[in-house]
């Protein structure tokens, strides 16, 4: 973060009176925030749109370990203001341009004591969001401060539904969403989605989350709820910082509906610039790979009879990418570690040594010759430590074989992560503690000296640092496609349409979408045929998996169709319709072409939906390849596999009435005409 000369800059202002309370709008008045002390010096905040409360009186401090908890006995010294208005550009992404749009408001606060401790708190307001950070810019703080947990407060003003997964639990993030009231919520984590009554939708996360330690957020009474930072094996400080600095931001996206929590791209702005300069060695693109049949137990990670990643089979995968237009091959199990119990023991992974019967050299000859790359793979069981010792040599293994992108792993309990520290000292580690942000930053950066992207399973959270490190494209992160194989229970129909307003609020997710079969290892999938075809646009990622086996895709051609002419990087997306955990339906626009694609999923409960198509270019004809449901379709049993496909010419003055079956959907792909 750039901000030493604006801390030294502030540092040096005089101290000024106390002042009274202050307020900053949104720039279209919408949202204003309020900010105040109340009489025991406690400073806090409050957030209203259209004059309505959303949240009431939050509080703002900080625990120390050091030092006495910066809470009480506060005053508003002063303040500054700015306007920002700017259009950006990502270099792939689920929207080409980005808006940031916004009014800033930083009060400064100072302490009634012998210490007068002064410090910041920095607001930014945009039409669909409210952020704030703290910043620590003055001497009076101390040179180092040691955090012992935060005291925000997010106080919503209402009752209403949440939608939310449990925080700092040994499963991480892969958890099927609890949809319970907003006062039935304990320990969270973020994003962590409402819907007040009233219908105003509210979503709590974080961004730019660099060098600190991660939010989780927990009920204490009523509908009020606080901030808590993720542990660390490291001492009782679970950030601790070299003063000057600034937190990562807190965001609470605000709409009237579901689909402008999905639309925000608040945490992005908030985010500083692209700082690795050109990224067009990055293309989005989609993959196939030695994986699902890892999960339906048909072959293995391990040595053995069964081993998937061997030259032959990757070879077979290679060319049948080449064959459907795929751009890579991801390759599970290749190297030498997966013997024995490797989730208990991944100080034996190595990361530059392969299996016998995979000739990763003749592999990636094969692979080039056939203009496709390698997707590689770096499980760590979770050993952070034996990564870090063999990052350089396995990042540039991979470099050397042609690979552009890399799967990362750290499947282990929550909080179980060896970290080993440079005096040598080894702790267990949160996914979200101040030491593993520090390690997954180090391994973008790593990675981005040689060209190679990053797709981290098992992650730390996306909080909008793919702005600024745009090689970071992207990650897991929720419960995926491989718990419809095996997990008890499987991801459930309404997964997708809760995660587009939880899970995906943050950014992109590898799903692994795809699964033709819809079968997993003796289970069926809880969708139809034409639901796995929209997962391809209703779940963003700039890289897709074509998940399913070869022999599959042979047996359905024509959904297969759909898979291969879908994008995967947007000039433009938008939610037509949505409710949290019942239904959405998105629209995008590929970046390569005057296309539109949509999707469209339901929950257990059949739909039917008149979708306006007022989005085209009005007095064009287009050509709609329809992927639907067919009447007799639903996800249990085996008409889950009957699909209507048809095609019709429409106009943006059309409307489309489609039918959802109980757990089913569409896809749709929309071509101008003579294009």
């Amino acid at each position: 973060m750039r901000l030493a000369p604006v801390f030294a800059a502030l540092a040096l202002l005089p101290a000024a009176p106390a002042a009274a309370e202050e307020v900053v709008a949104s720039p279209d008045g919408t949202i204003t925030v309020t900010v105040d002390v109340d009489g025991e010096g406690r400073p806090f905040y409050r957030v209203d749109r259209h004059g309505e409360a959303v949240l009431t009186d939050s509080r703002l401090g900080f625990l120390l370990t050091d030092q006495d908890k910066l809470e009480r006995r506060l005053q508003i010294t002063g303040s500054t203001r700015a306007s920002h208005d700017e259009t950006w550009e990502q270099p792939w992404g689920e929207q080409r341009f980005v808006r940031d749009h916004h009014e800033e408001l930083t009060v400064r606060f100072q302490e009634d004591s012998e210490e007068q401790r002064r410090f910041g708190v920095t607001f930014r307001v945009f039409d669909d969001a409210v952020a704030f950070r703290y910043v620590f810019d003055d001497p009076s703080m101390g040179g180092t401060l040691r955090i012992a947990d935060e005291l925000t407060e997010f106080n919503l003003a209402r009752n209403g539904t949440a939608w939310w997964i449990p925080g700092g639990e040994w499963n991480r993030y892969e958890y099927l969403y609890e949809e319970t009231p907003i006062d039935g919520v304990s320990l969270a984590h973020t994003p962590l989605t409402f819907r007040m009554e009233g219908g105003t939708h509210v979503a709590i996360h974080e961004a730019a989350l660099v060098d600190f330690a991660g939010m989780w957020v927990k009920r204490t009474t009523g509908t009020r709820f606080r901030a808590t930072l993720a542990p660390t094996g490291s001492g009782a400080a679970r950030a601790t910082r070299a003063v000057p600095f600034a937190t990562p931001w807190r965001t609470i996206r605000v709409s009237p509906d579901a689909a402008g929590l999905a639309e925000s791209l608040v945490e992005l702005n908030l985010n500083e610039p692209n700082r690795l300069g050109d990224v067009g060695w990055f293309k989005p693109h989609k993959y196939v790979g030695v994986w699902w049949s890892l999960h339906l137990d048909e072959e293995t990670w391990g040595s053995g009879p069964r081993h998937g990643a061997t030259t032959a089979n990757v070879k077979r995968y290679i060319d049948f990418a080449a064959e459907h237009g795929f751009d890579g091959v991801l390759v599970e199990g290749w190297n030498l570690g997966w013997d024995g119990n490797w989730f208990f023991n991944g100080a034996e992974f190595d990361f530059t040594r392969s299996y016998p019967d995979y000739d990763f050299e003749d592999v990636a000859r094969h692979a080039a010759a056939k203009g496709v790359a390698i997707v590689g793979h770096h499980e760590t069981s979770g050993d952070v430590g034996n990564y870090e010792r063999q990052l350089e040599a396995g990042l540039d293994l991979m470099a050397a074989r042609g690979v552009k992108t890399i799967k990362s792993g750290y499947v282990t309990d929550a909080c179980n992560l060896r970290y080993v520290h440079p005096d040598g000292r080894e702790t267990r580690e949160c996914t979200e503690s101040q030491v593993m942000q520090r390690h997954h930053l180090k391994v973008v950066t790593e990675a981005a000296k040689r060209q190679i992207a990053v797709n981290p399973h098992e992650p730390v959270k996306d909080t909008g640092l793919r702005r600024t490190y745009p090689n970071w494209v992207s990650r897991e992160g929720a419960r995926g496609m491989e718990f419809s194989a095996w997990g008890t229970p499987p991801n459930g129909p309404d997964h997708v349409p809760t995660m587009v307003f939880t899970r995906l609020l943050s950014g992109p997710m590898d799903y692994t979408p795809g699964i033709l079969s819809l079968e997993g290892r003796g289970q069926p999938l809880q969708m139809t045929m034409a639901r796995a075809l929209a997962e391809y646009v209703l779940v963003y990622s700039p890289i897709q998996m074509v998940a399913d086996l070869p022999e599959h895709y042979a047996e359905h051609p024509e959904p297969f169709r759909f898979i291969k002419d879908v994008p995967v990087d947007w000039s433009e997306s938008r939610v037509l319709a949505a409710e949290v955990g019942d239904y959405v339906v998105t629209a995008r626009k590929d970046r390569n072409s005057e296309d539109w694609y949509l999707g469209g999923a339901t929950d257990a409960d059949a739909r039917e939906m008149a979708i306006a198509l007022d989005f085209l270019d009005p007095g064009r004809t287009y050509r709609a390849e329809i992927y639907r449901d067919a009447g007799s379709t639903h996800f249990e049993g085996p008409t889950r596999f009957d699909i209507a496909i048809e095609r019709r010419e429409v106009t943006a003055a059309d409307s489309l009435d489609l039918r959802m079956a109980p757990g089913g959907g569409f896809a749709i792909r929309l071509t101008p005409a003579g294009a």
